[in-house]
């Protein structure tokens, strides 16, 4: 729980997040507050994010998912294969 809570502010219950749902998100949406966890019984049951903060890690998990498939393909690359570089490849598909 240490990872999703840097601050105490954070902490919501399932309680007052169904009491005062739009009090926090609007400090959401206007960046007064970056995140919450919201928690059942003491514990992380939930988190809540600005769209724009949740797009970005579904964009950086894509670009290390990408990442790792092209590295695993340059360690099977044999020697026969035919490499070309990045700007080649880009004129291949204008």
């Amino acid at each position: 729980m240490n990872a999703l809570l840097s601050r105490t502010d954070q902490a919501i219950s399932v309680t007052d997040i169904a009491r005062s749902t739009k009090k926090y998100f609007d400090k959401l949406i206007s960046g007064e507050q970056d995140k919450y966890v919201v928690m059942r019984n003491n514990a992380p049951a939930a988190v809540l994010l600005p769209v724009a903060d949740y797009e970005a890690l579904l964009n950086e998990i894509e670009d290390l998912r990408i990442e790792r498939i092209a590295i695993e393909r340059l360690a099977n690359q044999t020697d026969d294969s035919v490499l070309i570089e990045h700007d080649e490849m880009r004129d291949m598909f204008k």
